[in-house]
């Protein structure tokens, strides 16, 4: 995900609890976590998804509550007499496990679920839950769905899935999904993954789409919009297919035309895309950021037509949400304190791109962000134990400490261990962990693995260290002067001043 300077600025994502409306009561109930450092009430403990079957009817107003039923299949890990799921912003009508009715009350950003019969571990389960999904806030909370200018999209990273359907709402815990979509007549639905099926009934349409590979909530995209589907085809005859608003087609075409190269590029890197298809969701809307959900990458459609955003940034941006289909949605992260595998990632082949297509030497790069690397850690924390986000701001654990901060440490293993051996690490990290997740530990034994190095220390030090170690290779990088105040800005990268340093 890239973030833009402005949105880093903005209260976004107010962290207030938003009260599930329910119509039914129940047991006192408490909220759960699984205990992630960062996020401690996000997920839930003692069942593990295998899938999500989300239905949604949109009524042609964005501002409207879309009726919805969210039907989830899972195993239960140990005993349950109630099962907690994350949802926060929507009226609960009904729900039932096993197809029984059962209790169910909020507490929190958790509806608490209490069913007729406990649930033993090992049980597999169903539940059934009937409820609106509202695209309009009632406190300011941002996330989850996003208003375009022709109808909705979503944006749920990192904790905001649950404003828009019950689920276990953290990376750990990835599962298949199933995405039906009826609206009116005139609009378009698409979703991750591929087209199963198209259905019209008087003036509705409803499309299906279904995952071939699990994903996190997090990643999860619906779009709905008077839009085109763009058809192409990339390599190996994958599926390549794009959403932009149908009246910017053809202004559009050429940079749409330019993914099935870069994703050639990309597997020349680190091998074979990992899932079923690819493309871009252009949407007429300012978020502030675009986004690498899985198989339909968001992007603001004014990032293509501003004439002030030069070719060769706006190519390495679709490359750095390219990037994050292996980093990041292939291999998820286990914990948020993970996320610089994947933020970090998607900066390194950003910045690779930029410099073998338009000459913006990563060296440079590597030693501007080298020299403001000590203030990043000061104000973010480490790359590997960012600091919480600040209050009323989830969003902001995307600070530059996890962008070039832990792209820097990526160059620093480069050069420890070598290109030869630190390009086998990339390729091998893919390969291992395609369609599951991994944490810092599991990347580090990787790399002391295939280097033969003992890297426990290199390891400690960039990663966990509170100033940036001395870079290998490069005895002369000093650290800047301290600046008199205030966050520390990204290094010089890829964007110009008015734009994104990073999500």
């Amino acid at each position: 995900m890239l973030l833009t300077p402005r949105a880093r600025l903005k209260s976004a994502l107010l962290a207030s609890a938003v009260s599930v409306c329910l119509v039914a009561a129940s047991a006192p109930a408490a909220p759960l976590g699984v205990g992630d450092r960062l996020f401690p009430y996000l997920g839930n403990p003692g069942y593990d998804v295998a899938s999500y079957d989300l239905a949604f009817t949109y009524t042609g107003t964005n501002t409207e509550p879309l009726q919805a039923v969210t039907t989830i299949d899972a195993w239960t890990t140990t005993a349950l007499d109630r099962i907690n799921l994350d949802f926060a912003q929507g009226k609960v009508e009904s729900v039932e496990v096993d197809g029984a009715p059962a209790t169910f009350a909020g507490a929190g950003d958790d509806l608490v679920v209490t069913p007729e019969n406990p649930l033993p571990a090992g049980s597999w389960m169903r539940i059934t839950v009937r409820h609106t999904s509202d695209p309009v806030s009632t406190d300011g909370r941002d996330g989850g769905w996003v208003r375009t200018a022709d109808g909705l999209a979503m944006a749920n990273q990192a904790d905001a899935a649950h404003l828009v359907f019950p689920c276990n709402d953290h990376p750990s815990d990835k599962a298949m999904f199933t995405v039906r979509i009826t609206a009116p007549n005139g609009y378009t639905a698409v979703a991750g993954g591929l087209p199963t099926g198209v259905e019209r009934a008087d003036k509705a349409t409803t499309w299906t789409y279904r995952t071939q590979h699990p994903m996190a909530t997090e990643l999860a995209q619906v779009s709905i919009g008077r839009s085109t589907v763009v058809h192409r085809e990339g390599p190996h005859a994958l599926p390549v297919r794009d959403v932009v608003p149908t009246k910017d087609r053809e202004l559009l075409e050429p940079w749409l035309k330019k993914t099935p190269d870069q994703i050639a590029w990309m597997e020349g890197k680190v091998g074979p895309y990992p899932f079923e298809t690819y493309g871009l969701l252009m949407a007429e809307a300012s978020t502030g950021f675009e986004l690498e959900t899985q198989t339909l990458s968001l992007f603001e459609r004014d990032i293509f037509t501003e004439p002030g955003y030069p070719k060769w940034y706006v190519e390495s941006i679709m490359v750095h949400e390219l990037s994050h289909q292996w980093f990041g949605d292939s291999v998820s992260p286990r914990t948020w304190s993970d996320l610089w595998l994947n933020e970090g990632h998607a900066t390194w082949y950003e910045a690779l791109y930029a410099e073998e297509k338009a000459g913006r030497t990563l060296e440079a790069r590597m030693k501007a962000a080298y020299g403001v690397s000590d203030r990043w850690r000061s104000t973010g924390g480490p790359p590997a134990q960012p600091k919480a986000p600040n209050p009323g701001q989830k969003i902001s654990i995307f600070r530059p400490n996890v962008y070039d901060g832990a792209a820097l440490v990526l160059y620093a293993l480069r050069q420890e261990i070598g290109r030869t051996a630190f390009e086998h690490l990339e390729r091998v990290w893919v390969h291992n962990h395609r369609d599951s997740t991994a944490t810092t530990a599991d990347f580090e034994r990787l790399a002391q693995e295939i280097s033969g190095r003992d890297l426990a220390r290199f390891f400690k030090d960039w990663l966990y260290g509170e100033k940036t170690p001395s870079m290998p290779g490069h005895p002369d990088w000093k650290p800047a002067a301290p600046a008199a105040g205030g966050e520390p800005k990204a290094a010089p990268k890829v964007a110009p001043p008015a734009r994104r340093a990073a999500k």
